[in-house]
């Protein structure tokens, strides 16, 4: 074999840092050492597989092809590594997910990989639905699970269970106890939505077709118990999914709105790169998260 992982390693760090220097210190390698490691893999096979921009080193369109085979390979001998040395089968997992699903689904499903593999590792990023799908083209993170619908040619999405938003409001808000709202009272209410870029706000963007410059957004949050909470004080309305929901309702806090006419389903999905390795990590979190409690 004329590659070293050592060399793939240093080839993805670069083009992860756009730099040498930085792609060294990631892999505690002096530059010299990183940098040697570039040219010879670039020398083996008399190829360039960046192109210089000022201080930056960015992939041409070779290193562009190579890089998501590289990351693949090299995911495979992780896994086989993590096999010899903890005798284990499954190794560490990079999921991202959203804010409600992170929040209210994920945890229960990453405790029960746990349970099943005392040894394995599990990494947790919660953001919103656009920077999940960033982090997982860039193969910072094995799989996503997602509120939102995206197109990529590079990333498979796959369905995963179905879900509703809810429009709610405080138990003492002057809409509670309405049999139904119609589109002028939801035109006259105070809003307090989640931010631009989340699953969520693309639903409820699509649910209020036809109305939605008529509304009235006082805040966009980020955090869904933020919202909850300003919701509980009288700030205004809002509409989350159910699953984040259920506590609020049972307690009382919290009360729904009836809203007939306006469709607020939609689904949870899988995100994974096409050409990034499907560890038995990864085949087996898929296989529990379909295994978990439909929402209800």
């Amino acid at each position: 074999m004329r590659y070293t992982l050592r060399q793939l390693e240093v080839f993805l760090a670069t083009a992860h840092f756009e730099n040498v220097s930085r792609a060294a210190a990631h892999l505690s390698m002096s530059q010299s050492a990183a940098s040697g490691a570039l040219k010879e893999l670039e020398s083996q096979f008399e190829v360039k597989l960046f192109e210089r921009a000022g201080k930056r080193l960015r992939l041409n369109e070779l290193g562009r092809q190579l890089w998501p085979r590289a990351e693949a390979l090299l995911a495979q001998a992780r896994d086989l590594e993590a096999g010899l040395l903890a005798h284990q089968e499954l190794g560490q997992l990079k999921v991202g997910a959203t804010l409600t699903i992170g929040n209210y689904l994920a945890v229960s499903i990453m405790a029960r990989y746990m349970a099943e593999q005392p040894g394995a590792r599990v990494q947790l990023e919660v953001a919103n639905t656009r920077n999940i799908v960033d982090r997982v083209l860039g193969f910072d993170l094995d799989l996503g699970l997602i509120e939102g619908e995206i197109n990529h040619r590079d990333l498979d999405l796959l369905p995963w269970r179905d879900d509703e938003l809810v429009v709610f409001c405080a138990p003492d808000h002057p809409l509670a106890g309405r049999e139904r709202l119609d589109d002028d009272d939801l035109k006259a209410a105070t809003w307090i939505v989640r931010e631009p870029g989340s699953g969520t706000r693309q639903t409820f963007e699509r649910g209020m077709h036809g109305i939605l410059p008529d509304l009235h957004l006082l805040l966009e949050l980020e955090h869904t118990e933020a919202i909850k909470r300003a919701v509980e004080t009288g700030l205004g309305i809002s509409c989350l999914s159910r699953v984040s929901l259920r506590e609020a309702f049972r307690r009382g806090s919290l009360v729904p709105l009836p809203v007939p006419g306006r469709d607020f389903s939609r689904a949870f999905y899988f995100v994974l790169h096409r050409e990034k390795y499907r560890s038995p990590g990864v085949e087996r979190w898929l296989e529990l998260c379909r295994a978990s409690t439909a929402p209800g």
